[in-house]
């Protein structure tokens, strides 16, 4: 517990509060969110199933969209459960460790995910710069070891994180301001310096997100490039190969940086704003990713409307 009349106190438990102010219409709330869950779980596993079953789809584009539906999968389980919980229940308890570890699981997650859409970026560089030499460049076994260097880049980055939690003392009080446990919402709570996880906080961003988008950012100039020297037609295809990719991107890294970004200079800490970019962050991407490839890439959009057994008069564009 946090020590009274503000001595200094390790915690052993957090009070997460869900949607300060809202606290009447949260038990509502949590159907919608709950059923933008269950999509969010259905379309990514149709997704798995669809790639691991056509063997015909086991090239990297679609190895690289696998990983990226499996982590979107545990981002959004790592908190929604516990979300609906709070909401329905009014359980907003959480222990120290159960905290510590929900924190590491969405920020180690997180830094999985963008380096698997930098690892799709590559892909997608090779394929249209590179066509000639993109089966020799990204072979399966290769493949197989960027997905598994993203889990130990995503792990080893947030490795000291539960360690400079836990030399915290906390003497405040012990209430979070979001529906989950986030590295900027707990330290802000212990009455110690903390510039040491701040410039952690810093050094991981910039690292690892800021690394990964300004990579992504060139390989996507380097394609530009190339496109425009091509024909019509062949830019139409090139494009159209990545417009999901790019849409991925942006449903990813948009809520991240604006999140971090309102968390580092935001002033008002009773604002709604940081709560729900929060709550987006970890919910809009996982429903959003496998609607746009199911749309825009033709591939999985005729082995979707073939699982369901739906067929189109019209021909693909």
């Amino acid at each position: 517990m946090v020590g009274p009349n503000g001595n200094e106190s390790s915690a052993t438990y957090f009070v997460l509060i869900g949607l300060p102010g809202l606290e009447e219409a949260q038990f509502w709330l949590a159907f919608p969110l709950c059923s933008l869950y269950l999509i969010a779980v259905l379309g990514n596993l149709t997704i798995i199933y669809i790639v691991w079953t056509e063997h015909s789809l086991h090239e990297p584009m679609y190895i690289f969209l696998c990983m990226l539906s499996g982590l979107d999968i545990l981002i959004s389980t790592s908190s929604m459960p516990k979300m609906m919980a709070i909401f329905w229940f009014n359980s907003t308890t959480i222990q120290f460790d159960a905290c510590l570890l929900q924190m590491f699981a969405i920020h180690s997650l997180s830094g999985m995910e963008s380096t698997v859409l930098l690892a799709m970026a590559f892909d997608r560089y090779v394929a249209i710069c590179h066509p000639l030499r993109h089966a020799t460049v990204l072979t399966l076994p290769r493949v197989t070891k960027i997905g598994m260097a993203a889990v130990v880049r995503g792990a080893a980055l947030m490795a000291p994180l539960p360690v400079f939690i836990k030399q915290l003392p906390f003497c405040r009080s012990n209430i979070l301001s979001h529906s989950y446990c986030l590295h900027q919402d707990v330290m802000k709570l212990a009455c110690a310096d903390i510039h040491v996880n701040v410039i952690y906080g810093l050094i991981v961003i910039i690292s690892a997100i800021g690394l990964d988008s300004v990579l992504i950012s060139l390989s996507y100039l380097l394609i530009l490039k190339t496109v425009l020297g091509l024909t019509r037609e062949a830019q139409t295809k090139a494009f159209g190969t990545c417009v999901s990719h790019v849409c991925a991107v942006f449903i990813f890294y948009v809520p991240f940086i604006g999140l971090s970004m309102v968390h580092r200079f935001g002033k008002r800490q009773d604002s709604l704003l940081p709560i729900i970019m929060a709550n987006t962050y970890l919910l809009v991407p996982p429903v959003l990713n496998p609607i746009v490839y199911g749309v825009k890439t033709k591939e999985i959009r005729q082995r979707i409307l073939r699982l369901f057994h739906v067929t189109t008069l019209t021909s693909d564009p």
